[in-house]
Formats: structure tokens, C-alpha cells, sequence
């Protein structure tokens, strides 16, 4: 392991219920304990290196956001304070400080649910050819990075290792049933919108996210994180201009050096200069600084 990095956790005692590319989530009772370890994966392939504080960041972010959209939604977040965890998780309490959350034990849903404001990324590829985003029609015209002319709700399956795929509106009813597929996506559509204009106003452009819900007690509730440099992409406000790549303040900054490695994208990742895992490192406090001060 990395100095000050954490790539991986073992606690025996407690049963490992996934171990996900960044994330590591143990039953605990009745609860869930999620960790943030300081994993970073792209293009689906889990890197060698960690990124310091990574964990850190993702977890304050989230808890920023969970509280911030409470009016819009329930969330799964019981606590974030490793004094208020129950004692068998006493002796990790060092480990577990400022990156894991407790929280209840939902059953999540099978999407994902892609919120897009902006055109980018895989958005900004489809485009190109069809003039469309996950099959939905799109005015001729628009440039890389431009907005929107509407929110785009885009989901899509969910996989713990290789790629999600996108799918239209009716195979995502189909999954979880048409009332909850209306129901997350008026939700996913709200908190991205609330969000976007908060981060705005602090200097962060949300180009697009993604959320993931579950059932909890007869509810969908919002669960996993929310609107972290994982999950989002974040371009800096300041010299925001559509018809190029933006710069950000998430992994694309680490996507873009190994597209330069010319990397064939299968396992094993080539190993990351300590000068890229640093300015990684960087990006995600600059966006914790900015979003939460």
C-alpha cells in the first residue's frame, strides 16, 4: 500500500457484502457500513495506485449533499461519526474515521440513474453520430460542452465491475416497475437541478451525474454517494467555453493521462506517475473546497 493511502479493508467479524472500485461495504446488524477506501477506477479496470484523501473527500462531499437535498428526498445516511457506531466496530475506528458511513440497509435498485445537463463524454460521442443522447432527439447544432436545452434523465444497468449500459425509458421501467421509474426519475431530475444551481453559484459547473436509489420500509430512498468527483463530472465555472473538452476537477484528469499511455483499457492498469497521483489528489480537494468550503 501507498503511504497514506487506504486500498483495501479487512474486518472479519463482519460479513463483506461487496467490494465494489472504490467502495467496500460490510453488514453490520441490520446496517450497512460503507468505506471509501482510495481506489480510483477508470475505463471499469481498478488502478494499482491510490489517490491520498480520496476516501476523505468523497465521503464529506456526500455528506454535504445528503443533507443539503434532504427536503427532496430520504436518503439511507444514518451517521458518519465513529462514536455513534455500535462498539463491535470500535477497534476500527481509526481506519474508519472520515471516510465511511453508516446506513440503512436498502434493497438498491437496478439502475442507475444518469442526469445530464451538458453534452460530454459518451453523450458527446452518440451525438456526433445521431444527433441524439441515449436515443433521445436533440436539436442539429449543438458543440462539445454546450448546455442543454433540457435536463436529460439517461439511465442505465449497473455493474459492479466491466461496463454500464445504457437503456431507453421503457427497458428501465421494465426493471423496476413504470410508478418507481416515474418516481426516480422526477427525483434524480430535482436533486440535479437544486444541486447544479448550488454548485454553480460556487463555481462548479455539474455537467452531468448519476444516483442510485433503493427500497427502504415501503420507500425509494436515495443511497450509495451523491454528487462526487466519482459520480460527476465538475468543471471549473471560471473559462467555461463550449466547443472543446472542459478541465475538471474529477478523474478525467487521470482518464486523459492514460488515453496518453495509449493503454488498451484491460487489466493490469499501467502504473500512474507519483506526480499524476498527486495533482488526482489535488483536483478532489479543490472540489471539496469549493463545494463545502
Amino acid at each position: 500500500m501507498q503511504k497514506d493511502t487506504l486500498i483495501r479493508t479487512d474486518f472479519p467479524e463482519f460479513r463483506l457484502l461487496r467490494r465494489g472500485k472504490v467502495r467496500d461495504v460490510y453488514e453490520v446488524g441490520d446496517k450497512l457500513l460503507i468505506v471509501a477506501t482510495d481506489r480510483i477506477s477508470c475505463f471499469d479496470v481498478v488502478l494499482g495506485c491510490g489517490i491520498p484523501q480520496k476516501g476523505e473527500v468523497l465521503t464529506k462531499i456526500s455528506l454535504f449533499w445528503f443533507d443539503y437535498l434532504k427536503d427532496l428526498t430520504e436518503h439511507h445516511l444514518i451517521t458518519t461519526d465513529v462514536t455513534q457506531y455500535p462498539a463491535s466496530l470500535g477497534k476500527y475506528k481509526d481506519v474508519l474515521r472520515n471516510r465511511s458511513m453508516l446506513v440503512k440497509k436498502a434493497q438498491a435498485l437496478p439502475i442507475e440513474c444518469i442526469v445530464r445537463g451538458y453534452l460530454s463524454g459518451s453523450g458527446w460521442k452518440e451525438y456526433k453520430q445521431s444527433s441524439s443522447v441515449c436515443g433521445i432527439s436533440l436539436p442539429k447544432g449543438l458543440k462539445e460542452s454546450d448546455k442543454l436545452p433540457k435536463v436529460l434523465f439517461t439511465p442505465s444497468t449497473k455493474a459492479d465491475v466491466g461496463h454500464d449500459i445504457n437503456i431507453d425509458a421503457a427497458a428501465a421501467a421494465k426493471l423496476v416497475g413504470p410508478q418507481v421509474f416515474d418516481e426516480i426519475k422526477k427525483k434524480s431530475i430535482a436533486l440535479y437541478t437544486k444541486a447544479a444551481r448550488y454548485a454553480v453559484s460556487k463555481g462548479i459547473i455539474i455537467a452531468d451525474t448519476k444516483f442510485e436509489f433503493g427500497r427502504f420500509d415501503g420507500k425509494i430512498i436515495l443511497i450509495d454517494e451523491v454528487l462526487t468527483p466519482d459520480s460527476s463530472r465538475f468543471w471549473p465555472k471560471e473559462g467555461y467555453a463550449p466547443g472543446k473538452p472542459q478541465p475538471s476537477f474529477d478523474k478525467q484528469f487521470m482518464r486523459d493521462y492514460l488515453e496518453s499511455l495509449r493503454w488498451d483499457k484491460i487489466p493490469p492498469a499501467p502504473e500512474v506517475e507519483p506526480t499524476i497521483i498527486q495533482q488526482t489528489s489535488e483536483k478532489y480537494l479543490q472540489a471539496l473546497k469549493f463545494l463545502v468550503g
